[in-house]
């Protein structure tokens, strides 16, 4: 078995002085008064909190509010992303921006920095159906028309180093991986870092605009009206290709027939520059890289250990070397076309 790394003092709990008590007060700190029903929420990087409200507001009786972790973004960081999801709010985009409340988006209270939006009421999109991956690439090309209009100056970028090589370098450094899975998880891992450089030398130049950054399914909610996209977190710059691989998935015929679906439905507002697809099985390694090492990174906040029991485990580690070669594999294949 392997030894995790020791939590520094200050890192360990970030969340143990925010009590229920604390959320309520926090509200109250800007004007809404919770009637003491509040839920936690899906969420292991923040914290957030399905809150109902003495007094309704025009969004309904029920607000959502979430608490950064600390030490995560900088505070321009929170609020570059809420203002990108604002200026696609503006434009009739379907996201769903926080509430302006004292005077600002970003509140905090008792040293947490937390903002409130209007809870949305949805489903998960069907994404096995064309109609709905072609609204959703609809709705994508019209995100990134707006993103491709200026930079982010404060948020991060999507690159190989962020996303690969540290996340590779703090699960080794700090013990993560069992002694006798070492030598062939370290290779495995060099290895696939090789594939992802090839790939992105072979791709050349490709430009980058403000991202989703983690559009998935379950950052999609969908209604009547159809798709609204939450959770803008990680908006970062990258790729375009970025927030369109991930709702791929199957084989790889079914991913050709989603493609071209998502496609058709995302050139109506935004040019897609075919040179990209060749980036999906890259990126797609190096969020399997960077999402053990998210694991690693807050082990010593005690919800993850609760989440997700079977991390760090012989079985865990082995699975990642299976991944990882089957991911090496994928990457020497020839990436997927636009079809129709």
């Amino acid at each position: 078995m392997s030894t995790t790394a020791t939590a520094t003092p200050t890192s360990a709990q970030p969340y143990a002085l925010l009590t229920p008590d604390t959320v309520l007060n926090a509200l109250e700190s800007v004007g809404l008064r919770g009637d003491g029903r509040l839920i936690a929420l899906n969420s292991y990087e923040n914290r957030v909190y399905q809150v109902w409200l003495e007094e309704p507001v025009p969004h309904g009786v029920s607000v959502v509010a979430k608490f950064y972790r600390p030490q995560r973004w900088t505070t321009a960081a929170i609020l570059e992303e809420h203002a990108f999801v604002a200026e696609l709010a503006e434009r009739e985009i379907p996201a769903v921006p926080p509430m302006t409340l004292s005077g600002k988006t970003l509140n905090e209270f008792e040293g947490f920095r937390f903002s409130v939006t209007p809870r949305l009421s949805g489903r998960s999109p069907e994404l096995d159906n064309m109609e709905t991956l072609t609204w959703m690439g609809r709705f994508i090309g019209r995100i990134h028309a707006i993103g491709e209009l200026r930079p982010f100056a404060d948020r991060p970028t999507l690159n190989i180093e962020s996303f690969g090589i540290e996340p590779r370098a703090f699960l080794l450094d700090n013990n993560f991986i069992p002694t006798d899975l070492l030598p062939a998880w370290s290779s495995v891992s060099a290895m696939a870092l090789d594939g992802i450089r090839e790939i992105f030398g072979r791709v050349g130049t490709v430009k980058s605009i403000r991202l989703h950054g983690d559009c998935h399914a379950s950052n999609v909610l969908w209604n009547d009206s159809g798709p609204h996209f939450v959770d803008f977190d990680d908006c970062r710059m990258g790729p375009a290709v970025q927030d369109l691989w991930m709702l791929l998935s199957g084989e790889r015929d079914a991913m050709q027939g989603q493609l071209a679906s998502i496609i058709k439905g995302y050139e109506d507002f935004c040019e897609f520059d075919d040179n990209e697809l060749k980036l999906i099985e890259a990126l797609r390694t190096l969020r399997l890289l960077h999402y053990s090492g998210w694991i690693a990174r807050r082990w010593h906040d005690p919800a993850f250990p609760a989440a997700f029991p079977w991390f760090n485990t012989q079985r865990y580690w082995q699975d990642r070397v299976l991944e990882l070669r089957e991911q090496i594999a994928a990457m020497q294949e020839p990436g997927l076309r636009i079809t129709g």
